[in-house]
């Protein structure tokens, strides 16, 4: 009987499942959008029960999709949004407030402190990461500060904290399974990438009651099996990764020295640099890619906070396009922005300039500037945003990056991709299987229960769709200076 993994793709606007085959093909997909809650600026929530809910209503309908049973499963993947927070009452299993996303912004002032402090070294050698209200940590000190009660609870051991992937995996298993994964745990500020332990330094800097932590697995294990009526029978959760990390897997970049981008609502570069932490001096973060068995990879890891976003405020904010796949022919109108260049620092700036008070920008706007002008400055802010990381990421590893693979829903755009591979003056691949996120926990899942025998056997599923090779015959000097020009300008508009 040919085996099939269910993978569950939690993103941040949308819960997708998808039933992959052993030849890596996809057999069905199912996506179901939820609700974006912005109580005030700057802040970003989820409910945790429309994450829950959606997930499981599209787990459901991917299984129908494909007219299978249950049993024809071999396992699930999980794969999710990383950082976002959530806090549940044991016992009921009840969230005591919505899920905090990862975009949300509300801790910087108190991570502005830890950096007065002197507190942000100590925190980058333990868990690679530079403090930021990015990550779950303050996130958690925060629910416990402000929601009334919780922190006695959370003192009394009655609440559970965890990422996404922890609260679908309490939910699945009817609360027998409070766990995560390294690759999640390393997202926390909270987990230390060398000893592979939760910090307990760190836990009494934030106030953080241990007993609310899940047990920390590797990516690629039995988990525990579902105790849910959703599935007619009980299914092993037998792989586990945070979203860029299970793209980093999905894209075969198994080898030290490979990267890939992927072009989501923000973009996410890593590279993996292999069984040993590289603490970056040019502001990424260093984060665990995997565990399988008892071996541990590390990537280096650039995160954008805006990427396709920027085109879907095109869409939503200035109604300049009706689809964000109109973004492309728009573009090509004209043959270049004719001065314009549009940074899109509406959640700050992430790596590698980290400053969470930079807002948008658009310069060099004159009286023949129109609308395609705009989407090509869009486009282009996309490529430049992540060629500053890259090359951040050549500087830490001492290694020239030749070859970038990509995924994501912008990969489509074919503009974007050559626009991308001129800025770099490197190839841009994008493969056969662009659903990377999910196929990486699928093979990790995979892994675990035995449908696959190693990563070498399944390197020979990733296939090439197109190359964009660079176009020399094109200065992007001076394009290139007038980015960096243009961002300086985002930062100082945002200096008092």
């Amino acid at each position: 009987m040919q085996p099939y993994i269910l993978a569950l793709d939690q993103g941040t606007t949308s819960s997708r499942a998808i039933i992959f085959d052993q030849q890596g093909s996809i057999v069905s997909l199912a996506q179901k959008e939820f609700q974006q809650i912005y109580p005030q600026p700057g802040w970003v929530e989820h409910d945790p029960t429309d994450i829950w809910s959606t997930q499981v209503a599209v787990a459901a309908e991917a299984i129908v999709k494909a007219g299978l049973s249950s049993r024809e499963i071999a396992a699930i993947g999980i794969t999710n949004q990383r950082e976002t927070t959530i806090v549940w009452d044991r016992k009921t299993g009840e969230p005591v407030y919505n899920a905090i996303v990862w975009q949300d912004r509300r801790t910087a002032a108190f991570c502005d402190q830890l950096r007065a402090q002197g507190h942000a070294g100590t925190i980058q050698q333990k868990t690679g990461l530079i403090v930021d209200a990015y990550f779950s940590a303050t996130k958690v000190k925060w629910v416990l500060d402000n929601v009334k009660g919780a922190r006695d609870r959370a003192n009394a051991g009655e609440l559970a904290f965890g990422t996404v992937d922890s609260w679908l995996i309490w939910n699945l298993t009817s609360g027998n399974v409070h766990a995560t994964d390294v690759t999640n745990a390393s997202r926390t500020m909270l987990y230390n990438i060398h000893s592979l332990d939760w910090d307990d330094e760190l836990l009494q800097l934030l106030d953080i009651p241990k007993s609310m932590l899940p047990v920390v697995k590797n990516s690629s294990e039995v988990f525990g099996n579902t105790a849910t009526q959703l599935f007619s029978a009980d299914l092993p959760i037998a792989g586990v990764a945070g979203d860029q990390q299970a793209a980093l897997f999905g894209q075969m970049c198994t080898k030290k020295g490979m990267v890939k981008n992927t072009y989501g609502t923000g973009c996410f570069m890593l590279m993996n640099i292999g069984d040993q932490p590289i603490v970056s001096r040019n502001n990424l973060v260093t984060t665990i890619a995997w565990k399988i068995g008892n071996e541990v990879q590390y990537a280096l890891e650039g995160s954008i906070f805006i990427g396709g976003a920027v085109v879907q405020w095109l869409r939503d904010g200035l109604g300049i396009i009706r689809s964000s796949a109109d973004v492309e022919s728009l573009a090509q109108k004209v043959p270049d922005t004719g001065g314009v260049y549009l940074v899109p620092a509406f959640a700050g700036l992430g790596a590698p300039h980290w400053n969470q008070y930079a807002r948008g920008t658009m310069v060099g706007i004159t009286r023949g500037t129109d609308a395609a002008h705009i989407a090509r400055a869009a486009l282009e802010s996309i490529a430049y945003q992540t060629m500053d990381v890259l090359k951040a990421m050549e500087a830490d590893a001492g290694l020239p990056i030749t070859e970038l693979r990509v995924d994501g829903g912008a990969t489509a755009n074919n503009l974007l991709m050559q626009i991308q591979a001129d800025v770099l003056n490197a190839t841009v691949v994008r493969p056969e299987i662009t659903e990377v996120t999910a196929i990486g926990a699928a093979y990790l899942a995979g892994l675990a229960v035995g449908v696959w025998k190693s990563p070498d056997e399944i390197q020979q599923q990733w296939k090439i769709n197109q190359s964009f090779k660079a176009n020399t015959s094109i200065d992007t000097t001076s394009m290139i200076k007038g980015w960096q020009r243009a961002v300086k300008a985002a930062k100082a508009w945002a200096e008092e």
